[in-house]
């Protein structure tokens, strides 16, 4: 009897062990099960998606390294002043690649509230910043000056907590108010949340339009970046909203597709930031001042030191010669003159002798 109960009982293992393998090839058999889209080969899309924010966070990370490492070495002050911005962006890029991470693994109560307070936060962040950046490129382009480094970080972080009130009351009134469960929201009540989000990408947009008007032309390249960056942004936001609230449904994905379509727009959104604006900049912040007013050798409208003295230098032995020559011609001729003069009293010596 004894014989007979154990051999079904090692089926039984070896078959959930089975069972275990093949939902997790790749995997070992220790992991969470909600942990098991990072490494399962079945689901390759997360094993890429993980692979592509793994990357960015690693870029981000170094150059907000070698900003720092640069930082006394950067004299310009116009090109100091938004550093600190430009740590608060690349803070909030890093955000997106680790929040992509969330979107792989499996929901649970406490990543769904991740998700929903995050996504909206992080994106106001990286839209803020930008939208004060456009706000100093714009008084540069015009003015030649900047505002204060204090007044763009307190605009950027101003601007952002008005989406962390916003999530923070989404949460609130619909999971502890009406006691649901985190994960049960709508895809239509996840974008609606970010109805700021949109508002601050639009008027980032427009505020870049304005930086290509003005006198001062070498501030023109960092508008023209951010002009870059906000219109590749509004249409990923396009293409992933559309996507997520019309085209999984009407392929007949249901939600099989809203976690990688939210991930892969976490994780190409980061890469747009950190190509078209966070590498951009700091190179323009690192690189050496222009000289202010360089000399024009070719205005003739001011006298040049070199040309001056040196023409005094000519004038001087031109003065001499001249000076020289008149003397001499007026020694030649008051010479014949006291030659006569010296003959008037020979010929008058000669009369009284005579």
């Amino acid at each position: 009897m004894r014989t007979h109960q154990v051999f079904p009982l090692l089926l039984v293992i070896a078959s959930v062990a089975s069972e275990n393998a093949s939902t997790s090839r790749g995997c070992g058999l220790d992991l969470l099960p909600q942990y098991v889209s990072l490494c399962d080969l079945d689901a390759i899309w997360g094993i890429v998606v993980e692979a592509v924010a793994g990357a960015g966070a690693l870029i981000t990370l170094l150059l907000m390294l070698i900003l720092l490492v640069r930082l006394p070495f950067i004299k310009d002050k116009e090109k100091r002043k938004p550093v600190c911005l430009h740590f608060l962006f690349l803070l909030g890029t890093l955000g997106l690649f680790g929040l992509t991470f969330a979107f792989i693994i499996r929901m649970d109560e406490a990543i769904c509230s991740i998700r929903r307070f995050l996504w909206g936060v992080l994106f106001a962040l990286c839209f803020s910043c930008m939208l004060s950046q456009a706000w100093r490129v714009r008084r540069l382009v015009r003015q030649g000056t900047s505002p204060a480094g204090w007044q763009m970080v307190s605009l950027a972080l101003c601007l952002m907590l008005v989406q962390v009130i916003i999530a923070t009351e989404w949460l609130v009134l619909t999971v502890l108010r009406d006691t649901k469960p985190a994960c049960a929201y709508e895809p239509m009540d996840f974008v609606m949340a970010l109805i700021y989000d949109m508002v601050l990408l639009v008027i980032t947009l427009t505020q870049s339009l304005f930086t290509l008007c003005g006198k001062f032309r070498r501030w023109k390249v960092n508008g023209a970046f951010i002009l870059i960056t906000t219109f590749l942004s509004l249409f990923i936001w396009v293409v992933w909203i559309t996507m997520y609230l019309f085209g999984n449904s009407s392929m007949k994905q249901g939600d099989a597709w809203n976690d990688p379509t939210l991930a892969i727009t976490l994780a190409a959104s980061g890469w747009v930031f950190v190509i078209f604006y966070a590498i951009p900049e700091i190179h323009c912040t690192l690189l050496p001042p222009l000289q202010e007013n360089p000399p024009n050798y070719f205005d003739t409208s001011q006298p040049r030191m070199r040309e001056t003295a040196f023409e005094e230098d000519m004038h001087l032995p031109r003065a001499y010669m001249e000076n020289k020559a008149f003397s001499m011609d007026e020694h030649n001729a008051v010479a014949p003159g006291l030659d006569t003069e010296s003959h008037h009293p020979n010929s008058l010596r000669d009369i009284l002798e005579n």
